[in-house]
């Protein structure tokens, strides 16, 4: 028999957390690509409604099935109204903002969610942000910035902020308070029962302020895209994700968790390039290798927070 793995071996929780968050990333970067194909043929409420009743669906079931749904969890339910809406908020308002924003300047929009996470991390939880993990942060934005522009300058001086990307800027801005209120709101909870409050408080908040677009969408006929994009969207790109998120924000600091969101840009050519789209110029290379750079300095700081 295979001797056990001293507990030296073992990944410690902070480097699970990492492994969460890397998984995380890839698996946004396929809701982008897929999310791109759908976002024009049914009504973001609608859409993520649906995305959210399926997700509490596959979580609530999880629940039961390991750790169970146990009456403490429910303690103070406003929790998740408020982690609940925020999530919601931010899905509802990168939809909007996608109406009108191009791809391009969405993505460079969604780069400054870690710098906001950091502000938050320490607005609500006091975690600082030591020079290291900045100069990380610094760095991974570059890099991402590089990928999404495709190395290309000229396309970065071209950016200008319009009505959609400010629309997405305050989707951005839930998503970036979300990640520390989690710690903040939890009260040792498994995460896959906080996900599953969180869940149903986002499915409630969602049919109650979109109802009339819920009710005016023609389930029936659907385009298959659109339900395709739904169920990768609430099996694999919420129900899944969400986990890894709140399993991540637990042991992680706030800034570290986002700061993987700078690896969506180079996960999102990769799903590009298999759907068919091709592959990009290999001067984006350069901005993947930034991003690894920001990763490996958050990877290697001892005990500055994990």
């Amino acid at each position: 028999m295979m001797a056990r793995l001293s507990p030296q071996a073992r990944l410690s929780p902070q480097a699970r957390g990492h492994l969460a968050m890397l998984l995380f990333s890839a698996l946004v970067g396929g809701s982008f690509s897929l999310g791109s194909m759908a976002a024009n043929l049914i009504a973001p409420a609608a859409l993520n409604a649906a995305r959210f009743a399926i997700a509490a669906v596959v979580i609530g079931v999880a629940a039961l099935l390991t750790t169970g749904l146990p009456r403490s969890a429910a303690r103070a339910p406003w929790r998740y109204l408020v982690l609940g809406g925020l999530f919601a908020g931010y899905f509802v308002l990168m939809f909007y903002g996608l109406k009108t924003a191009a791809p391009v300047s969405a993505a460079a929009v969604f780069t400054l969610t870690p710098l906001m996470a950091a502000g938050f991390g320490w607005l609500v939880l006091r975690q600082i942000t030591t020079g290291r993990m900045a100069v990380a942060l610094a760095i991974g934005a570059v890099g991402a910035l590089w990928v999404i522009f495709r190395g290309d300058p000229a396309a970065l001086v071209a950016f200008h902020v319009g009505r959609g990307e400010a629309i997405y800027f305050v989707g951005c801005f839930a998503h970036a308070l979300y990640t520390p209120m989690v710690r903040k709101l939890n009260r040792g909870e498994p995460p896959v029962v906080f996900t599953f409050g969180m869940l149903l408080a986002g499915l409630l908040i969602l049919t109650v302020v979109g109802w009339g677009d819920i009710r005016a969408t023609d389930w029936l006929h659907l385009p298959g895209i659109v339900w395709i994009t739904l169920f990768y969207l609430a099996i694999v790109a919420s129900a899944a994700t969400f986990v890894l998120l709140q399993f991540a924000t637990m042991v992680l600091p706030s800034a570290k968790v986002m700061a993987y969101t700078y690896l969506v840009p180079t996960w999102v050519i990769l799903w590009q390039v298999a759907l068919g789209y091709g592959a990009p110029p290999l001067v984006v290379g350069v901005g993947i290798a930034l991003t690894v750079v920001a990763l490996w300095l958050l990877l290697h700081q001892g005990r500055e927070g994990a």
